[in-house]
């Protein structure tokens, strides 16, 4: 059995650690444009501010660990072209630029996403970026090392974690994003106006609501960032406006959503039966709706990668789907979400109701206690749980791991009242806050339903 893999960052790691200690007599192929594996680009944000001091963290596989698996590696080599029909591979070596033919019985498209670089006037520019790799992680460092003023645009997470970063740096830090407010994909304004906040208090300029128009130099370098209501001088700029799969390679050979998205079905096969993908470049089953959709995070794709291991030979394990389940810590605060918010419930044209609980993590007998804001999300039909948000400056971010089960398992906010949670005054109330949510919807429904 011949298997080619095609990328090797989370996904294509896991697949082809697994696929080698699985299936010993398979001769297994990496094709991998860089020149490393398995960059953890969620700690992208870590490196840049100097919290990891040692990148070989940001690394839990090698070229080297990986042949002494048994594995063909080929870095810095660019698949050009795949003939499906005869299984046949087209590649070229990116340093010496020979070219390479191979065949494969089957088939792992593990490409992953790249940022999305809008076509701006001076964007190419010196000094505007990407964070992605761990390339232009090392650029980042090296160039804000001579800066004053910079520029972030796009206020995900990665953007929000690399501002945080910059201003504890000493730099004079601008955040610019197209929609109304920051996270806005992740949770709702009562969570993101603290955090919002808490940015201004510390001096970063919130450009919310603006797109750039272009950037303006002197010479070949940026200096200044004009939007459509407004402009900032800056020394760098990264651009962090999201990312789009990777996939321009299999367009025409596998299905995919109008993004480009690798469309798979539950045990990672594509719509070509010896072609499977997995991670940034794939489109996976959102619980909440049911329904295919791009959501690029580094646990989906992980599990995706180990799941093609095992299903490459025959289908034996289907995929869970996924709650699109995150968190992130900014600064004091600690914040996570999954599933639906309003605000994307409402892009979705769907129809919810929420309930919201404040409270202290624990006791107030206890020396400190640090209030809590929980929102949960339900379909006001069946009141199953469709999604929950929290934060705090504790860390209470497992809670929503908690309610991550509990969307996969179609709970219930009813149910979620009286789950069994322990109490420990170390930890929390007698009554944990995820089962006053439940006990919130109940009272408000002024009645006790029967159990579904």
């Amino acid at each position: 059995m011949k298997i080619a893999v095609i990328g090797s960052t989370h996904a294509g790691t896991a697949a082809v650690t697994n696929m080698a200690n699985m299936y010993p007599e398979a001769q297994i192929t990496v094709y991998e444009r860089n020149d490393n594996v398995s960059f953890l680009s969620c700690g992208l944000a870590l490196y840049v501010g100097g919290v990891v001091e040692d990148p070989q963290g940001l690394f839990y596989s090698s070229p080297e660990e990986l042949q002494k698996l048994g594995v063909t590696i080929r870095m810095q080599h660019d698949v050009k072209d795949i003939d499906a029909e005869t299984k046949t591979i087209y590649a070229e070596n990116l340093v010496t630029g020979a070219q390479l033919t191979d065949s494969y019985d089957k088939l792992v498209i593990t490409t992953g996403s790249w940022p999305v670089t809008p076509p701006i006037e001076g964007i190419d520019l010196e000094n505007i970026l990407l964070a992605k790799n761990y390339n232009q992680a090392n650029t980042i460092i090296e160039r804000a090392e001579h800066a004053e003023k910079v520029t972030v645009v796009g206020a995900g997470y990665i953007g929000v974690e690399l501002v945080e970063a910059f201003e504890k740096s000493g730099k004079e830090v601008t955040l610019i994003d197209g929609a109304d407010r920051i996270l806005n994909k992740y949770l709702d304004e009562a969570f993101t106006s603290i955090v919002e906040e808490d940015f201004e208090n510390r001096g970063i300029t919130l450009a919310m609501n603006e797109t750039v128009q272009r950037f303006e130099g002197s010479g070949s370098q940026v200096g200044r960032v004009i939007t459509n209501s407004g402009s900032y001088e800056t020394d760098l700029v990264i651009m962090c406006v999201g990312f789009r799969p990777n996939t321009d390679l299999v367009r025409g050979i596998v299905d995919t959503l109008d993004n480009g998205a690798i469309i798979v079905n539950e045990y990672m096969q594509t719509s070509h039966p010896d072609i499977f993908a997995a991670g940034d470049c794939c489109a996976v089953t959102y619980n909440p709706t049911g329904k295919h959709a791009y959501i690029p995070l580094a646990t989906n794709a992980v599990r995706m990668g180990t799941l093609v291991a095992r299903n490459i030979m025959e289908p034996v394990m289907p995929h869970g789907g996924t709650q699109g389940t995150s968190g992130l810590h900014i600064y004091d605060y600690n914040m996570a979400s999954t599933g639906l918010t309003e605000t994307s419930a409402q892009l979705l044209d769907i129809h919810v109701k929420s309930f919201t609980i404040e409270e202290t993590h624990r006791p107030a007998f206890m020396p400190t206690a640090e209030n809590v804001k929980l929102k949960v999300t339900i379909d006001p039909e069946t009141r199953k749980i469709l999604g929950a948000q929290v934060l705090s400056k504790a860390d209470v971010t497992q809670s929503i791991n908690t309610m991550s089960v509990c969307i996969q398992a179609g709970m219930t906010i009813d149910q979620l009242a009286y789950v069994d949670f322990f109490f420990q005054p170390h930890f929390n109330q007698p009554w944990d806050f995820l089962n006053k949510a439940g006990l919130e919807a109940q009272q408000d429904y002024n009645r006790t339903p029967a159990l579904v």
